[in-house]
């Protein structure tokens, strides 16, 4: 049950019955709440309404003890022996009766004798007036329940409503010719709509849905829409339910997803990402170099080729470069080109239609460049994209337009594309593995990251921050690093690079049993320890371990620039891929 209603709810009600049963009775009467304040009364009462009865009384009984009280003589009676106001007491004879509904006491009802006439009324029919007053008391519980059924409905329509109008889908509900019946603000506010709807049927407001409502439903629930007024458009998926009400099926509910909202919440989720060049650690030359011309390269809309070895912070550098860009406000979208198999990576890029293949979604698939619309999409690893999907992209970049898999019509887009390779894309153009067209329209800007190696100066400053960082993610108290070790890492070639150098720097805090790094807790491979070497009189022999490393690691740099490098590189030294990559874990080679 509610508890915020009360008699007062139904005040108007319960004055009127009053005063019938005054009318019929000649007796006044007197009517009040679970807090004992009187909200009716008939004669002396009328003028006391909205007062509260004080201190104990026979009202109180019968509300708290939920039992019909007959006083015949106030003088001498026990309940009266305890009244507030027995003193100045006129009553000759009262009759209670509590107003039961729900098994709750919400008030009493009071018959009051202030006549010897009308206290002989009350003792000659005592029991006639007692089941009087009970069903007068049932008719108020009665009219108060109706009142709750009504109060609760108010206010789950209420709750309804504003949960409804709270979601981010728009929907509208219609009977089963189309007419619209309820709707939320979303609906109004995506399709641009002024004025009431209610009563107005979908077909001509929505004409994209636009046969008879039943072959609609039972050709698809799902489908996506494009809608059209003056010069406003919007697409989007529209999703279809039935609304059934004992096996009678009597309207429908749609609800209309509207595509800038998806791009609008992936953009606000990476918008926790944000890194700008100020947040790029380094002070050298080459460093600054690089940053230098990124800034340059950020007030651009031209292409941008990001080039430089495994881990030297590409990704960084172009969020970077979007984030100081007059696009920062709009989304970063980044895709590994190398990472999504080439069957997938062309509807994760371009997205699909609804029905363009076996197993395509409901209502088709946003594309990356769609949900990069107006911001900035980021090619990792493009070195190692299909030539039939660099023929797609080349399209992308020259018509500023895309096809949409299953799609009859292209989709402008205004996308700004930033690519990244470690790979030689001029060497593989001459190989013929990279489009030469595709390579010239990415390196309009084309910016370079230099090596850890060439950064030296930049590796304390590095360690630094990374130590900071990693002692406080694996909650340890490092705090400084040996002299030696820190030399140690900067004679130390990197070939991994940052990427590298934090590897490096977390494995040591791990291993750290106080609050310095010091020599002992670093990988051998940062010391030289290589095998012992065997000498002869001819001179250094290299052990067969040593031999093998170095004849994997030719075997990597000659096939690098291919897109199977791994695959050409174990076929090369005559052994399965799975077996190099044990050996490269084996000897801690890290593959660019």
């Amino acid at each position: 049950m509610i508890k915020m209603i009360s008699l007062e709810y139904i005040k108007s009600d319960i004055q009127n019955i009053a005063e019938a049963i005054r009318a019929v009775l000649n007796i006044d009467v007197t009517i009040v709440d679970e807090n004992m304040i009187r909200i009716a009364g008939t004669g002396t009462y009328v003028d006391k309404v909205g007062y509260k009865v004080e201190g104990y009384s026979a009202f109180k009984k019968s509300l708290t003890e939920k039992i019909v009280i007959f006083i015949d003589d106030p003088s001498c009676n026990d309940i009266c022996s305890e009244c507030f106001s027995k003193k100045k007491c006129k009553e000759f004879a009262e009759v209670c009766c509590p107003i039961i509904c729900d098994e709750r006491s919400y008030g009493v009802v009071g018959l009051i004798a202030f006549t010897k006439e009308q206290a002989n009324i009350i003792n000659n029919n005592i029991e006639g007036l007692m089941n009087f007053l009970g069903k007068m008391a049932d008719l108020i519980s009665s009219k108060l329940k109706a009142q709750i059924k009504t109060y609760e409905l108010e206010l789950e329509k209420k709750k309804l409503e504003i949960l409804v109008n709270s979601m981010d889908k728009a929907i509208v509900s219609i009977d089963i010719n189309g007419h619209i019946d309820k709707y939320n603000c979303k609906f109004k506010d995506i399709f641009n709509i002024e004025d009431n709807v209610v009563d107005k049927n979908i077909f001509s407001i929505l004409e994209f849905i636009n046969k008879p409502f039943y072959e609609e439903f039972n050709k698809y629930k799902s489908s996506s829409f494009i809608y059209r007024k003056g010069n406003y458009t919007l697409k989007g998926v529209y999703n279809i339910n039935k609304i059934i009400l004992n096996n009678d099926l009597k309207g429908y509910v749609i609800d209309f997803i509207d595509k800038r909202e998806t791009i609008k919440n992936y953009n606000k989720i990476n918008k926790d990402y944000i890194i700008t060049l100020d947040n790029i650690i380094g002070e050298s030359n080459a460093i600054n170099n690089s940053k230098r011309d990124a800034l340059m390269a950020s007030k651009s809309n031209s292409t941008v080729l990001i080039t430089g070895e495994s881990g030297t912070g590409k990704e960084l550098f172009a969020r970077a470069i979007h984030n100081h860009s007059d696009r920062s406000e709009n989304p970063f979208v980044t895709v590994n080109c190398a990472a999504i198999p080439d069957n997938l990576l062309e509807s994760e890029l371009f997205g699909y239609e609804e029905g363009a293949f076996t197993g395509a979604k409901k209502g088709g698939k946003l594309g990356k460049f769609e949900l990069a619309h107006k911001g900035t999409i980021f090619l990792d690893e493009i070195g190692d994209m299909s030539l039939h999907l660099q023929a797609k992209l080349l399209r992308v970049l020259q018509e500023r337009e895309l096809n949409k898999i299953g799609s009859k019509s292209n989709i402008l887009i205004d996308v700004r594309i930033v690519a990244a390779t470690n790979k030689n894309l001029e060497d593989m153009v001459c190989k013929g593995t990279f489009r030469e067209d595709l390579y010239y329209r990415l390196n309009v800007i084309p910016l370079r990251l230099p090596s850890l190696r060439e950064r030296k100066d930049d590796i304390s400053l590095l360690i630094n921050y990374m130590m900071k960082e990693y002692s406080e993610k694996l909650g340890k108290k490092v705090v400084s690093i040996d002299d030696k070790v820190v030399k140690t890492m900067v004679d130390y070639k990197w070939p991994g690079n940052i990427r590298e150098l934090q590897n490096i720097i977390e494995y040591s805090i791990n291993m750290a049993p106080s609050s310095v790094i010091t020599l002992n807790l670093i990988p051998n491979k940062l010391k030289n320890i290589e095998c012992e070497e065997i000498i002869s009189n001819d001179g250094i022999i290299s052990t067969l371990e040593q031999l093998e490393k170095k004849e994997i690691l030719k075997a990597l740099n000659k096939y690098k620039e291919y897109k199977k490098d791994k695959e050409l590189a174990a076929k090369a030294l005559g052994i399965s891929r799975a077996t190099l990559y044990r050996k490269l874990e084996k000897y801690n080679i890290i593959s660019k």
